[in-house]
């Protein structure tokens, strides 16, 4: 497995948080980190240039979107992902096993987290017919949220794609449930996420074997532990996922922040110290970040940082606020006086106020600037901490600034 490992550096003892470096083909990753969302091989509204500048180390694309657009050929001929983007860091592909849960029983809310309850299930036969994505034991069926044309995936044709887009990370393919599935369901479905990974290894080593002939770099496979909020799952999906010799560990579903210290400690006890965790589409609640890192994760994805900034919600030391609001009209302070972003030091509340209000392209640039800064920044403080030894008081201080109260969970 050339060019990859992963060497943990240091730890918070009575936790399981640590800092580590995770090494690439295209350099390494000082962990815990916050991985950029570059869903369709772009940040929005943002440049490489940009990403790196705030402090970005490493981004993550969406396999489904660029199978859609502009097609993993299409990638690959360009030299693989972080060529086609102007980006010469490390990257990540997700699988598009998010996309059976998004496009399938949520999709357009028709179907939501209560589901498969009593209450859910009219809706539930209403929904089905609107869904576009349909799950079986080979694979997903979709139909393009783009123009309707129906696609195929399977764990086979997952890697293949991600080969082709050439992360230097990809995750196996799984199907991400309802929180609140039925316990029948919840079976059949890790079920089969357990068989589909095992597909995936055996297509992942085929690929490898056939890019080491050709001289080309290892690209390494992370597994994604599912189980939703049932304890014996989770551990038994962890304890297969560590059976199979991956490289690293997603940790996939969907669940409230107050669920990480208990559903991500379920997993944790369960996988080898040796290989990096990632928790999966989670880290839109500054909470999530120090939950998260002190059970145990090594890396985070989200897009709802950008996509709250693109709507005016900003991120500060005290707060979120809605620079929106017509109390920010005549601010002439910068978002956050304490930030050291490129917006901060250029910009005032009332010139972002008035390019939202002017409708004005430059305001989701600025605000996802920021943002984006405040997350990677967070994150990267909170790896300082925990190489100074100072990871518990931080935790303690920050958040009880951000809430403006103690934080007890």
């Amino acid at each position: 497995m050339s060019e990859y490992s992963f060497t943990t550096t240091h730890t918070v003892p009575g936790t399981f948080a640590r800092a580590g470096v995770i090494q690439t083909p295209h350099g390494s990753i000082q962990t815990p980190v916050f991985t950029v969302g570059g869903t369709k091989a772009t940040v929005k509204t943002l440049t490489p240039e940009m990403v790196k500048d705030l402090g970005g180390q490493t981004i993550l694309a969406n396999t489904y979107h660029l199978m859609l657009r502009p097609g993993a050929d299409i990638v690959e001929k360009a030299g693989g992902l972080a060529k086609f983007m102007h980006w010469d860091g490390p990257t990540f592909t997700d699988s598009g096993g998010f996309q059976v849960f998004s496009l399938g029983v949520a999709y357009k809310k028709g179907i939501d987290a209560v589901a498969h309850t009593e209450k859910g299930k009219a809706d539930n036969a209403k929904a089905s017919a609107k869904q576009l994505a349909k799950v079986d034991d080979e694979g997903v069926t979709f139909r393009s949220h783009l123009d309707g044309q129906t696609l195929r995936m399977t764990p086979e044709s997952s890697m293949q794609l991600q080969w082709q887009i050439g992360a230097d990370i990809h995750m196996a393919f799984d199907e991400c449930t309802s929180p609140l599935a039925s316990a029948a369901y919840l079976r059949e479905s890790l079920d089969r996420t357990h068989a589909w990974a095992k597909r995936c290894v055996i297509e992942h080593e085929r690929i490898w074997k056939e890019h080491k002939k050709a001289g080309k770099p290892y690209q390494a496979l992370w597994g994604v532990v599912q189980g939703a909020r049932d304890e014996k799952l989770r551990r038994e999906s962890a304890q297969f996922m560590a059976s199979l010799n991956l490289d690293g560990f997603g940790i996939g579903g969907v669940f409230q922040p107050e669920e990480i210290p208990e559903t991500v400690r379920w997993v944790v006890e369960e996988l080898p110290d040796d290989k990096p965790r990632h928790l999966l589409g989670m880290g839109n609640q500054v909470s999530d970040l120090f939950l998260g890192v002190e059970y145990g994760i090594d890396t985070f994805d989200c897009i709802a940082f950008t996509r709250q900034a693109r709507n005016g919600g900003l991120y500060t030391a005290t707060g979120r606020i809605n620079i929106t609001n017509a109390k920010f009209k005549d601010d002439f302070t910068p978002i956050d006086s304490q930030c050291a972003c490129y917006t901060c030091k250029n910009y005032t509340r009332a010139y972002i106020n008035h390019l939202f209000k002017s409708n004005e392209m430059l305001a989701y640039t600025l605000a996802s600037i920021h943002n984006e800064y405040f997350v990677v920044n967070l994150v990267d403080r909170i790896r300082e901490s925990i190489i100074d030894g100072s990871f518990l008081e931080f935790k303690k201080t920050y958040l009880a600034t951000y809430f403006g109260k103690p934080f007890t969970l």
